[in-house]
């Protein structure tokens, strides 16, 4: 071959393996390449006895005999609970071994742990790892460097979760799947009156469900849906998923949520939301109820209702309900899904709860209409076994109202006209 053919020859396979090598860098580089793995978001307060839950996280961890890494980093004794949790994840047929990566764990040094190659590699080859409740902050103080960066081990976590591993968090262990988490957040009526404070409030999580889902837990028995509007709007999000207790959300590759479990989770749209300045006033968030069996997709946003609810959707044609629809604590246990499912299932247009503070309280003459609207995009199913409901895209506006004191005064009884 001539020289100069050969010169040519010679850099353009320069030039191939090049482009190969920055290629296949970039690919391994690339921290926002979807992750092959699955999540699953447990609202906190997970029964032993809740099958559903537990069997799916031993599936989506290799199935039985799956190896699951259990970290109790947020717990105060994070020995008894990683005790407890891998007999009962091993229960469950998995072969789970508990991770001393915790501060509050006595007889270690979290910070050597989480920099130990050998336990790195443990979790790095294992099929899922499993984060229990507490103090989220306590996890991120365990898994990130001083500085910020990744330690060994959130570096293997990552790793097993972007090869296919399963990744799941209680209470928690769920808040830290977005990138950001509440910290040490003011009570829920104060936070509607003040906003957050970013300092304390809001805290960076470890954003496994990626940057564009914030994700909150205890939410329906604990009224949290409303903590979550400000705590959106303050850092930019979009969607919000909040998930109630002894419920989870299995989040797969194709970025499609299920909820399995007891209760179900809200979703919060503020993609056409707009807010005003000062106390809470937010108009056009579209809220939805995910029951047990529902799917969203975080990518194409298409809502699929259960099996046993996709025959069966509600005809506005033929309300149930007559009446008026009111609640005087739109922060009650599970109160807001309440109100949801009989407006859709109504012929009124729309249903009111209040939140009020307490007299005694800096500011009584302030509270909160929290305004529900069935709209042309509002649907709603009805399971034909339990008669739970669905509820998909409802418009909800939130507003500072003005509260009369005194709020009541007794009535006079009047005479039953008894025996003298």
């Amino acid at each position: 071959m001539p020289q100069a053919a050969a010169n040519i020859l010679n850099r353009v396979l320069l030039v191939f393996l090049l482009v190969a090598s920055n290629a296949c860098w970039a690919a391994k580089a690339d921290p926002a390449a979807q992750p092959k793995g699955s999540l699953v978001i447990i609202g906190g307060a997970l029964r032993g006895d809740n099958a559903a839950v537990w069997e799916r996280m031993v599936q989506l961890a290799g199935g039985k005999g799956a190896r699951i890494a259990v970290f109790a980093s947020a717990s105060a004794s994070p020995d008894k609970a990683g005790k407890f949790l891998v007999d009962r994840f091993n229960a469950y047929g998995a072969q789970a071994f508990f991770v001393p990566v915790a501060v509050r764990l006595d007889g270690t040094d979290y910070q050597v742990a989480a920099e130990d190659p050998a336990l790195a590699d443990a979790v790095r080859s294992a099929g899922g790892a499993f984060f229990a409740g507490g103090d989220q902050a306590r996890i991120t103080r365990a898994l990130k460097r001083a500085d910020g960066g990744n330690t060994r081990m959130l570096d293997a976590l990552w790793d097993m979760y972007r090869r296919g591993g399963m990744l799941a968090g209680s209470s928690a262990g769920a808040a830290i799947m977005s990138s950001t988490m509440f910290g040490y957040p003011k009570q829920i009526f104060a936070t509607l009156r003040l906003g957050l404070d970013d300092s304390r409030e809001i805290a960076p999580g470890l954003g496994f469900i990626g940057e564009d889902v914030f994700v909150d837990q205890h939410l329906l028995v604990r009224g949290r849906f409303a903590r979550m509007v400000p705590a959106m709007l303050k850092k930019g999000y979009k969607l919000g998923l909040g998930i109630d207790e002894n419920t989870a959300m299995v989040v797969g590759p194709n970025r499609d949520v299920e909820v399995i479990g007891y209760r179900g989770a809200l979703l919060v749209d503020l993609s056409k939301a707009v807010a005003q300045d000062g106390p809470l006033n937010v108009s056009n968030v579209r809220l939805s109820y995910l029951d047990n069996g529902d799917r969203f997709n975080l990518q194409t946003h298409a809502f699929t209702p259960a099996s046993d609810k996709v025959d069966n959707k509600l005809d506005p044609a033929k309300p149930y309900f007559r009446e008026p629809l009111f609640s005087a604590d739109i922060l009650g246990n599970s109160t807001v899904v309440d109100l949801m499912a009989r407006l859709i299932d109504s012929d009124q247009q729309d249903a009111i709860g209040l939140s009020l503070d307490s007299p005694n309280g800096p500011q009584p003459d302030l509270g909160f209409e929290f305004r529900l609207t069935r709209t042309n995009d509002s649907v709603g199913y009805m399971s034909v076994l339990t008669e739970g409901y669905s509820v998909y895209n409802m418009r909800l506006d939130i507003r500072p109202i003005v509260v009369q004191r005194p709020l009541y005064q007794y009535r006079p009884l009047e005479s039953t006209g008894g025996a003298k």
